[in-house]
Formats: structure tokens, C-alpha cells, sequence
């Protein structure tokens, strides 16, 4: 059975390939990326059956504000989240928020289509240990969330902070000198020591590992901007 969907995700290869994957399942697409800021008014205007609305780091506060708004505006839109293996106080905030239910981003499609079945029939729509999690972490609420992205940051130096973040845009060594102001080879030493800290092989999988545990939001907020850095 068709259902007309959105996908919403800050990342634009994930959202067209799971939107081309559905479209070929025979569902309607209505759109396939947008900035997490300008999800809830995208979807508050299409007005799908459907959402499924990407995160990186659902344990954030305020990362599902999208949720409460489009369901304040749009109650019979369906949302589910699309993300990486939770915390269980992250599904607790989704659902509290007022999502249909929560998909990893590693489920296979055909997962991805049930939950969305479930979610348009009004069922919550997640893995039963993941919710049996998410109860847990209510009952029994502990001081600090497990976070993948939080305890890599804690490795870097506000200096190696800053050339992750470079590194994820693109820059190369020459680019990263020039910006940080230093020499082409302490740019080098610099990204070596990240891609070490990092337990990776490439700058590539740097920037995957970054945005994947959600390090890279939390290293824009931490860069050093220039009248800070001291280094």
C-alpha cells in the first residue's frame, strides 16, 4: 500500500537514498533533504502521512522541537525518527515529544517500511528492546547518557577540535594551514594526531565518524573562534 512520505535529514546522500529506496517500493516521496531547522515548517507545509525525520544525536536537548510543532500543527502526521543506536533518554524524548516511533539508521529497508506501516495505523513503531530501554532509563534515570560523540570529543585538544571540524569540510592540509595560521607540517601533525585519537585510517572516515555519533554539532559549538584561540 502507497503512503506519501517525507524524509528530512541534515544529510542529503542518507535522505535521497532511503527516499529512492521507498520510491521504488512504490511509496510517494515528497521531499528527501532539509536542514534539521527548517524540518517542522517543510513538513507543517506538505502536510505528508508520513514523516521520517533524521537526527544524529537524539539524546540532544531540543532536537525533537520539529516533533512538538509538527504534531501541535499537523496531529495526523506521522513522525518517525530516523537515527543512530539511541540512548534510551533519547527514544524517551522522542516519544515524549510526540513521535510515532524510532528507526536506526543501519535498519534495513524493509524494516524501515514496516515502521512506517505501524506509524500510519497509529501503533508505535520500535524495536521492542529498544522501548523496553527507554522504560528502563525512566524508572531508573542515571546521571549521565552513554555518548559516543561526547567521549571522542573529550580526546581532542581545542586545536584538534578545530581541524576535525575543517577536515569534515573538506579543507586540505594546505587550506587547514592557511586558516589556522601555521606551518603546512603542523597541520599534517595535527590531523594525524586526530585520525590516532580517532582510531581511523583516513580523513574520510574521520569526517563518517564525526557526523555519524553526532561529534561534529558538538565541535561547532567548541571551536575556538579567533580572538578565543591561543594556541
Amino acid at each position: 500500500m502507497s503512503v506519501r512520505l517525507m524524509v528530512v535529514d541534515d544529510h542529503r546522500l542518507l535522505a535521497e537514498a532511503l527516499a529512492s529506496a521507498l520510491k521504488l517500493r512504490g511509496h510517494r516521496v515528497l521531499a528527501a533533504a532539509a536542514p534539521a531547522a527548517g524540518a517542522a515548517e517543510l513538513v507543517v507545509t506538505r502536510a505528508p502521512e508520513v514523516c521520517l525525520l533524521g537526527t544524529a544525536t537524539p539524546a540532544q536537548p531540543g532536537m525533537f522541537d520539529p516533533v512538538v510543532r509538527i504534531k501541535r500543527e499537523r496531529p495526523q502526521v506521522a513522525v518517525l525518527v530516523l537515527g543512530p543506536v539511541p540512548s534510551p533518554r533519547g527514544i524517551a524524548a522522542a516519544f515524549a515529544a510526540g513521535a510515532s516511533g524510532y528507526v536506526r539508521h543501519d535498519e534495513r529497508i524493509e524494516g524501515v517500511e514496516r515502521a512506517i506501516m505501524k506509524a500510519r495505523a497509529g501503533e508505535a513503531a520500535v524495536a521492542p528492546l529498544l522501548l523496553q530501554g527507554a522504560f528502563h532509563e525512566l524508572l531508573h534515570p542515571v546521571a549521565q547518557p552513554d555518548d559516543e560523540g561526547q567521549r571522542l570529543l573529550s580526546m581532542l585538544t581545542p586545536r584538534e577540535v578545530e581541524v576535525l571540524m575543517r577536515v569534515a569540510d573538506g579543507e586540505d592540509t594546505r587550506l587547514i594551514a592557511a586558516g589556522m595560521g601555521i606551518a603546512p607540517s603542523t597541520a599534517r601533525t595535527h590531523v594525524q594526531r586526530v585520525l590516532m585519537k580517532l582510531g581511523v585510517g583516513s580523513r574520510l572516515e574521520a569526517a563518517a565518524l564525526a557526523a555519524r555519533t553526532g561529534l561534529l554539532d558538538r565541535a561547532d559549538a567548541l571551536t575556538p573562534r579567533p580572538e578565543e584561540d591561543r594556541g
